[in-house]
């Protein structure tokens, strides 16, 4: 009898460590191994993004002037264009059903070559920045147009503008862009820092410019947003004349030290099953700095008051340590953690179960296109992803 009941006991110890490996496998059964995206034409601009509702089975992509909406086979079902503006990274907010992505419409070389590229040089348009979201229950054919189908509207955020207008003094010289901010990209939809769970804020990152000669451009700057509250601000984007309605300021401001970074963050994304915002980002230029692909911020980990090494002209602000709970590569000299992992900054979307879908750019006779590859998290430091097989 004892002996019966040691390997009852053990059988239900097994069991569910063994369903939970089942579940996950039926789970990538049950996904395509690629979903193909474009070729689309070279006026719309490449990949930036990417949005999935994994209960639903949609994807959405930013082609930086053009927002795609397929099935989860890669089918299209409808398009928004008509923007002249940069719209970058997005996420899906599974409390609203609706996709939030970010929007710049700036006068430096990448909203000059937006307009170069959409054949609009004539035009002069405002600096602003929003957040753009998208009804895409409403998306239903090709070339919907932003303004005037309904389907867009768009919060302002004054804090980015103010800081890509301000000048500053860093190191014995007055210079544009407090923070090297750029503008808006990465946006994901995850808990307060320090939390792993509880009321969901949309999360933006700062475009940061990679000045080699400036110190003050060394973190990634993320602003996080109660967006339950955004009703009152929302409106429908006129490019003529550019709405300012939108909250004063952030519900918080944060600061990750990663080290120099080419334009920020590209894609942000949390994961609620290892608590981690992942960030991927385009190779920095410092040599002091290991210049990884992609760093990770612990979401469990409290931000802290301190000081920010090279911003003489902040006191002290909020930082959030990069994570040191999963395997990854560091730097002996830095500290700063990361990986060398090639892919990313074009769309990274967790799905769940340790599952993603990681986007893999291309071009064809001048077009953009990307496939979709479905990867799991295998928590190595040579790279933290593989792909399924």
């Amino acid at each position: 009898m004892r002996r019966l009941l040691l390997v009852l006991v053990a059988f239900v110890m097994i069991v569910p460590s063994a369903v939970s490996a089942q579940s996950v496998s039926e789970k990538s059964l049950n996904l395509p191994l690629n979903i193909n995206s474009g070729p689309f034409e070279g006026k719309y601009g490449h990949i930036q993004g990417i949005a999935v509702d994994a209960e639903r089975k949609y994807v959405y992509y930013s082609y930086t002037t053009m927002l795609v909406k397929t099935d989860i086979e890669g089918n299209v079902i409808g398009s928004v264009v008509g923007l002249l503006g940069h719209l970058g990274d997005m996420d899906f907010n599974p409390e609203d059903g609706r996709v939030y992505g970010s929007l710049e419409y700036k006068s430096d070389g990448i909203g000059k070559g937006i307009l170069q590229m959409t054949q609009q040089e004539s035009l002069k348009l405002d600096n602003a920045f929003y957040i753009a979201i998208f009804d895409v229950d409403r998306i239903t054919r090709m070339n919907m147009d932003a303004e005037k189908d309904g389907i867009m509207t768009t919060v302002f955020l004054p804090t980015v503008l103010e800081d890509y207008l301000a000048k500053v003094e860093v190191d014995n010289r007055k210079i544009d862009h407090r923070l090297a901010c750029s503008g808006i990209d990465g946006v994901a939809f995850g808990p307060r820092f320090g939390k792993k769970g509880g009321k969901l804020y949309l999360t933006t990152s700062y475009g940061v410019y990679s000045d080699t000669q400036r110190s003050d451009n060394d973190y990634q700057v993320l602003l996080q947003y109660d967006v339950a509250k955004w009703a009152k601000y929302e409106r429908t984007l006129s490019q003529e004349r550019m709405h300012q309605n939108g909250p004063a300021k952030p519900d918080g401001q944060y600061f990750v030290p990663t080290g120099n970074t080419t334009y920020g963050v590209q894609n942000l994304e949390y994961d609620p099953e290892l608590a981690i915002w992942w960030m991927a980002v385009y190779k920095g230029k410092k040599s002091n700095y290991p210049n990884y692909l992609l760093y990770a911020v612990d979401a469990l980990a409290k931000p802290k008051k301190e000081s920010l090494k090279g911003v003489p002209y902040i006191n002290k602000a909020s930082v959030v340590p990069l994570q040191s709970r999963v395997e990854s590569l560091k730097d002996s000299k830095s500290g700063v953690t990361g990986w060398n992992f090639g892919f990313g900054s074009t769309g990274l979307a967790s799905i769940g179960d340790g599952l993603y879908y990681i986007s893999h750019p291309f071009t064809q006779d001048k077009r953009h296109a990307s496939v979709l590859k479905l990867y799991k998290f295998n928590g190595k430091a040579d790279g933290p992803f593989e792909l399924v097989k």
